[in-house]
């Protein structure tokens, strides 16, 4: 007697967990821009390691430094010193010494104030460039914003003799408009009639605005008169002091008027905006795209019993009987209809397929209700309809012929 081993059939299971594969190809595309970026800001540490400055600084030998007009300056006997605090600032006016405020809107009203109390007070020349309304306003009382306009070269028409000498420039920007009353104002360098460059009063020294800083540039300070103008403006005293507001200022920390709009750097709203629409357009880069059904085997087969089981319990559990009537009542007339001859288009009309049916069990509102009647009021309803609808579809259904015996072959 020989017998068989039958080795136990092992059970085949599919990981659901995905592989390094999958993992690499879902994030390669950010590790891949995290490297870039990475990369890319290691390189401009390098390259940017030296001694650098930023722009308007008369260290800085950039293209947006002022390095070239300090030397200059120093050519003819003017020395440059940098400070970035409003008290080494408003210390340093003296009747010999020329001011420079290179950015005033980054001051805020109290800065602003020291800087005016010095002023008036030193006898000397103050050079604000660009300053904006808040700051024009405390700083020049007699000089109102106008709009703006662009940068470029513009002919000096006034009299005042260092316009005259120094010819085109490259000014623009902001453009300002002394208030009446005003008087001993020269006005320079307009642009539709309003100016941007004044000299104006203040105290015993008096107080230089430009709309524009492109003047002083290193890159553009050999065009036009630029140079020139550049020389005569800050040139006229021994002393230059270049005031560069810090943010680590003592002075520039709030001083409690300040609303949260104006403690927030100029611009934030455009970059707000942009990173908005950054976002949006990363949501829709990397948001899941409908394609074509791509088939695929599932971890598990599922036979149709249990789904049908398991499917009919979820009904019970939400007491959606009116859901499992419908269900149970389409399919029927689904069966139904091809039957009776009952185009698919018609199949749940019940003009169309209930007298098709009633034909051939001679109850029309019967097979009616059966077909198109109401939710089942209880479980025990629904099973009974269930029933009924088996007993119709074997009603409809023929009967398959019976199989030949051998009597009937012999015969």
């Amino acid at each position: 007697m020989t017998s068989t081993a039958t080795a136990p059939r092992t059970a085949t299971t599919t990981s659901l967990s995905p592989t390094a594969r999958q993992v690499w190809n879902r994030s390669r595309g950010l590790l891949i821009a995290t490297v870039i970026l990475l990369v890319g800001a290691l390189a401009i540490a390098v390259l940017r390691s030296g001694e650098q400055h930023g722009a308007l600084d008369p260290r800085s030998a950039d293209r947006q430094g002022t390095r070239a007009v300090a030397e200059l300056l120093a050519q003819r006997g003017v020395d440059t010193t940098v400070v970035t605090t409003t008290a080494e600032a408003a210390r340093s006016t003296a009747p010999d010494t020329t001011l420079l405020v290179a950015r005033p809107d980054l001051l805020n009203g109290r800065q602003v104030e020291m800087l005016r109390a010095a002023t008036l007070s030193g006898g000397g020349r103050t050079v604000l460039l660009a300053p904006g309304a808040t700051s024009v306003s405390t700083l020049a009382p007699t000089v109102e914003t106008a709009a703006p306009t662009d940068s470029r070269a513009i002919a000096p028409q006034c009299s005042a003799p260092y316009a005259r000498r120094a010819g085109q420039a490259d000014l623009g920007g902001l453009r300002y408009r002394p208030t009446e009353g005003a008087a001993g104002i020269d006005s320079c360098y307009p642009v539709d009639g309003a100016p941007t460059l004044l000299r104006l009063p203040n105290g015993d020294g008096d107080t230089v605005i430009t709309g524009s800083s492109d003047f002083l540039h290193n890159a553009t300070l050999d065009e036009q008169g630029n140079a020139s103008l550049a020389l005569q403006l800050l040139g006229t005293r021994e002393h230059l002091v270049w005031y560069l507001p810090s943010p680590t200022d003592p002075a520039a920390e709030a001083s409690g008027d300040e609303s949260m709009a104006d403690l927030l750097p100029p611009g934030w709203l455009w970059g707000a905006v942009q990173l908005c629409l950054a976002a949006v357009f990363a949501a829709l880069w990397r948001a899941r795209r409908l394609g074509p059904l791509v088939p695929e085997r599932l971890p598990v087969s599922v036979p149709a019993a249990e789904t049908t089981e398991g499917r009919a319990r979820l009904y019970r559990l939400a007491g959606a009987r009116d859901s499992a009537a419908a269900a149970l009542r389409a399919a029927a007339r689904d069966r139904v209809a091809p039957l009776l001859g009952v185009p698919a288009a018609d199949a749940h009309a019940p003009e169309t397929l209930a007298p098709a049916v009633a034909r051939h069990t001679g109850d029309l509102s019967t097979t009616h209700s059966l077909l198109f009647g109401p939710v089942p009021p209880d479980d025990a309803a629904l099973v009974r309809l269930a029933d009924d609808l088996d007993e119709l579809e074997r009603r409809i259904t023929p009967s398959p012929a019976p199989a030949p015996t051998d009597k009937d072959r012999t015969s």
